[in-house]
Order: C-alpha cells, then sequence, then structure tokens
C-alpha cells in the first residue's frame, strides 16, 4: 500500500512516499505549474498547499492532465484540512476523494 505523510521540520515541510519499493521524497511538479518555490505547506487554502495537492494528485493519479483539473478543489477539500504538525494519507483515500470531486464535477 502506497502512503504519503507529511511533518513539519526545522527546515519546512517535508512530504514522503512509502510504497513497497521504499521511501522517496514527493516530487513537486513544479514542472506543471509552480505555486510556492519554497515547497510544500497545508492546513489552509494557499500556494504551498495548491503545490501539494498538484503533487499528490498527479502520484496518485498518474495523468497529469488530470491532476491539473482536479487539484485545486483537492487543495480545499483535502489539504487544506489537513493537522498542523504531520499527517498520513494513503493513495486510496487520496483517490476516493479525488474521485468524488470528480463525480461532483460531472466528469
Amino acid at each position: 500500500m502506497k502512503t504519503y505523510s507529511g511533518v513539519r521540520t526545522a527546515s519546512g515541510c517535508a512530504v514522503t512516499v512509502t510504497d513497497p519499493a521504499g521511501c522517496r521524497g514527493l516530487d513537486p511538479r513544479f514542472d506543471l505549474r509552480t505555486h510556492s518555490p519554497d515547497g510544500f505547506e497545508w492546513g489552509y487554502g494557499g500556494s504551498g498547499p495548491a503545490q501539494l495537492a498538484l503533487a499528490l494528485a498527479a502520484d496518485v493519479l498518474g495523468d497529469d492532465e488530470a491532476a491539473l483539473g482536479v487539484y485545486q478543489r483537492l487543495k480545499f477539500r483535502v489539504v487544506g484540512r489537513l493537522p498542523a504538525e504531520a499527517w498520513t494519507l494513503t493513495a486510496d483515500e487520496l483517490a476516493d476523494a479525488i474521485r468524488a470531486l470528480q463525480v461532483t464535477d460531472g466528469k
């Protein structure tokens, strides 16, 4: 099972992806859009949370266009509501949230 975990560190917010292959940092996907050159954030609806929502959507979906179409709504529905200090979400939880957003939009 793939999980995503975020934690605040002395140098900023760190997000890791853990799956059967190991653990890695989540790619911020600046190649798709740069909202926050300083990196990820969560717990509110700003530019850092937008970068995180985009990165999570792209990683979970494996489809850049679909991620671009849903990440702002994911920011408000999930990322903006994450606990301040630390959190963990499964890929299934994120995929379910994204599907619910797409159904709401009729896509």
